[in-house]
């Protein structure tokens, strides 16, 4: 498998094609979004107070439904979710470009279709990650990954471009009808998916309440899958937030903003680079070595906080990138083999719930504890938490003994991969994890 050949080989699977095809186009409309949806609040009432509550609106709804998309995406064929999500999502997109388009836009029609997105959101994506153990033989979930993340961050790069190409262009309202669009194509490609189902249906009258608690019981029955959930909470929460909110700021008092846009662009080719390096990467202890990556980004917040020099800032910001998809392919890849297929969406949701509930919360905090100790001490600290949180995972043996072997026997494997059994954790106790990039 460490051929050219070997590391394209999912492509060979059409449902896995078709798969790495939708995901990729919302992932080009969600970058386009931001964007577009951006410039149309601020052209409406110039106020940034009205352009937080219409994101914030999504945010808050996709955070508060996220457990449940995981029990949907569990109990009905997955490609189905992802067909309906799309359509809806094209729907409300479609929405609020007609009303841009035709300015009768207003801040509670866009605060509302924005909720709804949210919501569809929240069902997609655990529907989605789970989807592709179901795509390929289960050899070939590794490559698999790594060929999902090469796209979507090629998508990623590619519509934050175009969508500052059509809202200087044409404006944002044609943006967004862009975004609609692509959802739309992602539906048709999720709907030429075609997979078996993971599990019987079920005949019994439905209780999410109960199918949440089996989630949850999955999810800490393995220490590996909630120390390393765990661990990039913290990690999010102080990573992101300084990256985010602390970056430009430094950026404006040391390197400027232009060389602060070149950071970000190193860190996105890094994450593209170290896609492509991950499809080549076979080792036995696969999660072990992604968490170890993670001590990259503290080398980024070392950067920010002692020598904000636009050469070390970028070499930082690129390493950074590729450590993340090491670790994300990593992640991936343990939670397809080790989680029953059937409750995988449920565990990825709460998985998710964590790192989208770190992210917000870290933003908010850094503010004022910059502003009380200083940018630097802010940044140090923040880096300790991620030394400290990295560290942590790697003490616990699940994590550091994690085998990416497959089954032995051929019977143990179904005809799209293993679905496989509960496994023991590997050390006592009771995620995309959602992770930034």
């Amino acid at each position: 498998m460490g051929t050219r050949d070997g590391a394209l080989a999912p492509l060979r699977h059409r449902p896995f094609r078709y798969l790495a095809i939708g995901r990729s186009a919302t992932m080009l409309g969600n970058a386009v979004a931001p964007v577009a949806l951006a410039f149309a609040v601020l052209d409406l009432t110039g106020s940034v107070r009205d352009l937080g509550l219409v994101v914030g609106a999504r945010s808050l709804t996709h955070v508060l439904f996220l457990l449940f998309g995981g029990v949907l995406a569990d109990r009905l064929p997955r490609q189905t979710v992802m067909v309906v999500s799309c359509a809806l999502a094209a729907l409300t997109q479609g929405a609020v470009a007609a009303l841009v388009l035709t300015g009768t836009a207003t801040i509670p029609a866009l605060v509302a279709l924005a909720a709804v997105n949210g919501v569809v959101a929240a069902f997609a994506w655990p529907a989605a990650a789970a989807l592709v153990p179901q795509t390929v033989p289960a050899e070939l979930l590794q490559s698999a990954n790594a060929l999902n993340r090469l796209g979507t961050n090629a998508a990623m790069i590619g519509g934050a471009s175009l969508g500052g190409v059509l809202v200087a262009g044409v404006g944002p309202g044609w943006g967004l009808l862009v975004d609609a669009a692509t959802f739309a194509l992602a539906g048709l490609a999720f709907s030429r998916v075609r997979v078996q189902a993971v599990a019987a249906p079920r005949t019994e009258r439905a209780n999410p309440v109960r199918e949440l608690r089996e989630g949850w019981t999955e999810f800490v029955a393995r220490s590996w899958v909630w120390v390393v959930v765990l661990g990039f909470l913290l990690i999010n929460f102080a990573y992101a937030s300084s990256v985010n909110v602390l970056g430009p700021a430094v950026a404006d008092e040391t390197i400027g903003r232009p060389a602060w846009g070149l950071v970000l662009a190193a860190q996105t080719a890094g994450m593209v680079a170290g896609a492509l390096v991950a499809l080549r990467i076979r080792v036995r202890r696969l999660l072990r070595l992604g968490v170890l990556c993670m001590f990259a980004d503290v080398l980024l917040l070392l950067g920010l906080a002692w020598t904000p020099s636009v050469a070390v800032l970028i070499a930082a910001a690129f390493v950074a990138g590729v450590a993340v998809e090491q670790f994300s392919v990593a992640w991936e890849t343990s939670m397809q083999r080790n989680i029953p297929a059937d409750k995988l969406a449920r565990v990825y949701s709460y998985d998710a719930l964590g790192s989208f509930l770190a992210i917000p919360l870290g933003q908010m905090t850094i503010g004022p504890v910059a502003e009380t100790i200083g940018n630097e001490s802010t940044l140090l600290v923040a880096a300790g938490v991620v030394f400290v949180a990295v560290l942590g995972m790697l003490a616990d043996p699940g994590v550091r003994r994690l085998s990416t072997e497959l089954p032995a026997r051929a019977e143990d494997a179904g005809p799209t991969g293993p679905v496989l059994p509960a496994a023991p954790s590997t050390a006592p106790g009771p995620a995309p994890a959602g992770k930034v990039g």
